[in-house]
């Protein structure tokens, strides 16, 4: 007798169904168990050992390289005529960030100062530390403009000052004493009988008083009550909005810390982050997606609106007094000179900032920043952070310095700050969140391909095997019909 094969394919029609099942319930529960992965370990807490280490010391390698407009023509400028200047650099530094004081605190807070140290690179750089260039005159020109609204007699004085200590309208020095400051007796002088006219007590330089410094004391969430507040500043310096700014909406402090954002991104979800740089919160918008090293990434950039006037985007009215659109004035957190900030080149700015500089060729590959974002853990992968610091001059009577000098914005430095997920981090990374949730999905929908495949080839096995067995058995039934008649007879 044979074996009733119908029995065994119903068997695995069985088997076919357990593993469908298996599948659907992956297909369901799987997302839900990988989002709590994700919330788990996103959590700000020492428990939580690769998000935690990178959140506090930050061991990704960040670069500062920062690009000179040296200027070419600067006694042409005192009579009047345009700026032409020569982009000289990247002068590139090694910036190591670390947390320190960190305190956690009963509400899902965490406070902490986070310092800063720069290193120069000179591989990486072109150029040396000791390279000449000649940049305005900060000291001299801002102050004039600070001062034009003074009685003539002041001015006068003012220019009677700059004479004694020998400053001119601008600086002819190596990038070195430029960059984290150089001797002067008009600073000694101004520090003594003016105190708090200057950011910095010491030497005078444009990034004096950023090595070795700090940021200031953020508070943030942890996450550990709401995830979607991780990241998001509590306070900064006790300060829960800006008071630099003419309306209330300018003034929050909006976003992250903007190092990190909350899981679970969308395409219409923005970055916001307060720079205390800036002096402000900035925004940040969805461009396009992309793929790192095997990643996927959401790619955000800063909409046009980022720095444009009162007058092209309404919102930006309390940043103002205003100039051209892509320009962000200051001066109002910068001892009242006359500082802006921009894109690089004057990228996305009123093309007439072009039209008062020779020299100047803005393009979004090379001037334009960005951030890419692994959308569902809210973990930058590669950051290129460029603005461009500059000066408004004009001439201002009683101030010889300042010459027969046009009004114009004139930029004098940018910079880049980049830094990028590689090596074991990359790899921890790309192993968690990248191959672990992808054989999750083949698992889930391998599991109910097989499934649907062993119950359709197990049917038709069955009903064939079936008939088979009928047919046997109508055989088996017919020959012993037929040998029961054989011996009656």
């Amino acid at each position: 007798m044979p074996v009733n094969k119908s029995k065994i394919a119903l068997g695995f029609i069985v088997a076919g169904a357990l593993t469908l099942v298996m599948g659907a319930i992956f297909l369901f529960v799987g997302p839900a168990i990988m989002k709590d992965q994700v919330i788990k370990n996103t959590v700000i807490d020492p428990k939580n050992e690769m998000s935690y280490t990178m959140w506090k010391d930050v061991p990704v390698p960040f670069y500062m390289s920062v690009y000179f407009f040296n200027v070419l023509n600067p006694k042409e400028i005192l009579r009047g005529e345009k700026p032409m200047v020569e982009q000289r650099g990247p002068y590139v530094y090694r910036k190591r960030i670390q947390k320190d004081n960190i305190t956690f605190h009963a509400n899902s807070t965490v406070s902490y100062r986070e310092y800063r140290r720069y290193a120069f690179e000179p591989s990486m750089s072109s150029g040396n530390e000791s390279d000449v260039v000649t940049i305005p005159n900060m000291l001299v020109l801002g102050a004039a403009i600070m001062m034009e609204n003074m009685p003539y007699a002041v001015r006068l004085m003012i220019s009677a000052t700059f004479k004694t200590f020998k400053e001119g309208p601008f600086l002819t020095k190596p990038v070195g004493e430029l960059m984290w400051g150089y001797d002067s007796g008009l600073v000694e002088f101004l520090n003594k009988y003016m105190p708090g006219m200057l950011p910095s007590s010491g030497k005078f330089g444009l990034f004096a008083d950023f090595n070795n410094s700090d940021t200031g004391l953020f508070t943030i969430n942890t996450g550990s009550d709401d995830i979607r507040k991780i990241h998001k500043v509590d306070s900064w310096n006790g300060l829960t909005e800006l008071s630099n700014w003419k309306t209330p909406q300018c003034n929050m402090i909006n976003g992250t810390a903007g190092q990190m954002w909350p899981p679970f991104m969308t395409r219409e979800s923005t970055l916001e982050f307060y720079s205390p740089d800036a002096c402000r919160s900035m925004e940040l918008v969805y461009q396009r997606d992309g793929v790192m090293k095997g990643i996927p990434l959401y790619r955000y950039v800063a909409p046009k609106t980022l720095f444009a006037n009162g007058t092209d985007y309404a919102p930006n009215e309390g940043f103002c007094p205003c100039r051209q659109s892509g320009l962000l004035n200051v001066s109002s957190c910068r001892h009242n000179s006359p500082v802006f900030i921009s894109h690089p080149h004057f990228f996305n700015a009123d093309p007439v900032l072009l039209d008062y500089v020779q020299g100047l060729n803005p393009t979004e590959e090379e001037h334009g920043l960005f951030i890419d974002i692994h959308p569902l853990t809210g973990v930058p992968l590669n950051v290129s952070i460029r603005l461009q610091l500059n000066l408004f001059m004009k001439k201002v009577s009683g101030i010889t310095e300042t010459g027969k000098i046009s009004d114009v914005v004139m930029p004098m430095i940018w910079f880049e700050e980049s830094g990028y997920i590689d090596g074991p981090i990359l790899n921890s990374f790309h192993t968690n969140l990248v191959v672990l949730p992808a054989v999750m999905d083949f698992m889930q929908y391998g599991f109910i391909a097989l499934g649907l495949a062993t119950i359709i080839v197990a049917s038709l096995l069955y009903r064939k095997f079936k008939a088979s067995y009928k047919e046997w058995v109508k055989d088996a039934h017919d020959h012993e019909k037929k040998e029961m008649s054989n011996s009656e007879k």
